[in-house]
């Protein structure tokens, strides 16, 4: 039975011949990526077959095969059989495997840990999250400070926070990951304020390499695509400076590599039970229900993590438990179940259902553990409150749970209702061609002290990205969609989905004052779909040598130019000094300066 069944995710094989098929292409089924290791098999499987009787026949055969070889077109280059040769023991394979990931993840460590207490002060808003961070490790909730305080926290007094409880409007795990470094090392020297912010940000190339291994079945394209995501600005400067975006990256991240493991692994058991019930003379009409799914509980983890730096996250949650229905229902299709819509949606999707939201509510709840356990958050005792607490069918509610969702009511009018100007918004419809990127910190020196070299220097964090990596990324994004509507293919439908999930709901509070450097969250699908593109520039080492080498060529010159410009726009990401001229340069776009 398995041998009959077509993939519905799958390209289709009637398609244009000029497409690559993803799961077919022999450099993405090879961690190695070398070329087939004889050109000429089909030829010499000929000669073989011929009548043996017969010497007019093998001479036919004969001459038949040498004109073959004559006008075989030459397939590959000498680096696809130079690249073969140096993996082709299962240790240097091996070596290749996790090697690659572990080199592009050192390199983003570098550049995000570099002189990371380089400006040793609040920078954006660091003068919310980091001090809320550190009134969370001594209070377990938010404290307020006396009227500024950031000169003196800087200086290194870091403890003159108050017992009154701060109005915040974001959950509290974001600040939780920021306080580790500060737990461990105190809060008077930056480094340390960054440290774990970095520290998700390096994590965020690695796993980044891991899903496009996932989609793209090459360790070449998943190196490409975790280099892309090391040097590009946008990630750097959201790696540097302690605010929450980065830890929600993150964890959507692993939610989506947990579902794309989840993905493989169901489709197997599907099989698996539905054969053995066709075996067993039943006929699949429902399909078998799944419960052995831990990948989906380990994605509700991670989304749940995700909604617990910024509610934000409840949209990646919608996603992909739409998702998880969807490719059920293809699998079931593909595997010959009679009602496979029926059988996905009545049947399985109550069960992905118990398995996915329970665990990410639970943690989200238990991230608001220190507001619940002490009596000082804000809003903590508001149903103890004369006519405040519920009545009725909800009076069973604890208090504290009920004072809780009065404070993310007042939280949520707060977030859709926000409006008020800043000089460095960005529409979320500029987002994708970054016309006005965030400028987090600027100063000036005019005594040559600035260390530029110069009587005037200037220091930026500026959250621009990579123009070449960006504006790549966003035509690759356009192009996905396309090929998602004439091809089908899943792994383009998997990159979108976590494109939409963290773009789409930000065009729905146009009026609001949002930032670009929200687009972190989405920025490793953006890259994915640029992978994507790569791989089709790339080739096969099967391909004729001419368009090898031109794809090569093509993707060699693109990494080498995206590198050079990242050494131009470093400084502006890292805060070091530079001249006012020198900085200019670097403004391609009048909304950048």
């Amino acid at each position: 039975m398995s041998e009959q069944r077509v993939d519905a995710d799958a390209p289709d094989a009637a398609g244009d011949p000029g497409r690559v098929h993803l799961e077919a292409h022999p450099a993405m089924s090879r961690d190695d990526d070398a070329p087939d290791a004889d050109a000429n098999g089909d030829a010499e499987a000929g000669a073989s077959d011929a009548d043996p009787d017969s010497d007019v026949a093998a001479a036919d055969v004969a001459a038949a095969d040498a004109a073959a070889t004559h006008r075989e077109e030459p397939r590959g280059t000498g680096l696809d059989r130079w690249w073969s040769g140096l993996v082709s023991t299962p240790r240097r394979r091996a070596l290749w495997y996790w090697g690659g990931p572990i080199l592009v993840t050192l390199l983003a460590a570098v550049l995000r840990f570099w002189n990371l207490g380089n400006p040793h002060a609040l920078v954006f808003d660091e003068t919310y999250y980091v001090k809320d961070a550190w009134t969370l490790l001594h209070h377990g909730y938010e404290s307020a400070w006396p009227d500024d305080p950031n000169p003196a926290f800087e200086a290194g007094d870091t403890d003159i926070f108050l017992a009154d409880p701060e109005y915040v409007v974001h959950p509290p795990l974001g600040k939780w990951m920021i306080s580790l470094g500060m737990l461990a090392f105190g809060a008077d020297n930056a480094f340390w304020w960054r440290a774990t912010t970095a520290l998700a940000g390096t994590i965020a190339v690695f796993v980044l390499t891991l899903v496009a291994r996932r989609l793209f079945a090459s360790t070449l394209v998943a190196v490409i695509a975790g280099l892309l995501f090391a040097v590009d600005g946008n990630a750097i400067v959201m790696s540097r400076v302690a605010i929450l975006d980065n830890w929600l990256m993150l964890f959507c991240l692993l939610g989506f590599w947990f579902v794309l493991l989840d993905r493989a692994r169901t489709a197997r058991l599907l099989e698996a039970r539905v054969d053995a019930g066709l075996a067993a003379g039943e006929e699949p009409h429902l399909g078998p229900a799944i419960w052995a799914r831990p990948w989906v509980v380990a994605a509700g983890l991670a989304f749940g993590a995700a909604t617990a730096v910024k509610w934000s996250g409840l949209y990646f949650i919608a996603a992909v438990g739409i998702y998880l229905v969807v490719v059920d229902a293809l699998a079931r299709r593909r595997t010959g179940v009679h009602f496979w819509a029926t059988g996905a949606v009545l049947k399985q999707a109550p069960i992905t259902f118990l398995l996915f939201v329970p665990i990410a509510v639970a943690v989200y709840l238990a991230s608001w553990t220190g507001w619940l356990v002490t009596d000082g958050g804000y809003y903590r005792h508001w149903a103890d409150e004369a006519d405040h607490a519920a009545t009725g069918l909800f009076a069973w509610v604890p208090h504290s749970l009920q004072s809780l969702w009065h404070y993310h009511q007042a939280a949520y009018g707060y977030h859709v209702g926000v409006q008020t100007p800043h000089p460095w918004q960005a529409n979320p419809l500029t987002w994708l061609f970054m016309i006005r990127p965030t400028n987090m910190y600027f100063l000036a020196t005019d005594d040559g002290s600035g260390g530029c070299g110069a009587t005037t220097c200037w220091s930026s964090i500026m959250e621009i990205a990579n123009p070449l990596v960006w504006w790549a990324a966003t035509i690759a994004t356009g192009y996905l969609v396309y090929r998602l509507v004439r091809y089908r293919e899943w792994q383009v439908g998997v990159i979108l989905l976590g494109v939409a999930a963290g773009y789409l709901p930000w065009l729905m509070y146009l009026n609001r004052t949002v930032f670009q450097f929200y687009s972190i969250v989405f920025e490793p699908y953006l890259l994915l779909a640029l992978a994507f593109v790569i791989t089709l520039i790339l080739g096969r080492p099967t391909d004729a040598t001419w368009r090898r080498k031109r794809g090569l060529g093509v993707v060699g010159v693109y990494l080498v130019a995206v590198v050079a410009v990242s050494v131009f726009y470093y400084p502006l990401w890292s805060a070091i000094p530079v001249t006012p001229e020198f900085r200019q340069l670097h403004f391609w776009l009048p909304g950048w300066g």
